[in-house]
């Protein structure tokens, strides 16, 4: 089975991780544990309502969060090569 990715000329997960990244700041919080637990569980309330950043997240697939993870990991991997 092949997974396929979409090719978008917009991207609104990056969006939304940005947004999403600056309430969690603003609030306290560790982005990365936040969004991770939210990634794992599905449960929202990782993501703070602070901003409107938990309709935001909730407006993005899961799976698309983590592919935009993903591959801008394996982006930036591939510059430090360079």
């Amino acid at each position: 089975m092949k997974f396929s990715l979409t090719k978008e000329l917009s991207n609104p997960a990056r969006e939304v991780i940005w947004l999403v990244c600056e309430a969690l700041k603003d609030k306290g919080y560790d982005p990365v544990n936040q969004i991770v637990g939210y990634i794992i569980s599905g449960d929202p309330t990782y993501i703070t309502s602070y901003k409107n950043a938990r309709s935001l997240i909730k407006r993005v697939e899961r799976d698309e969060l983590l592919e935009e993870f993903v591959k801008v990991y394996i982006e930036n991997l591939k510059a430090s090569e360079e």
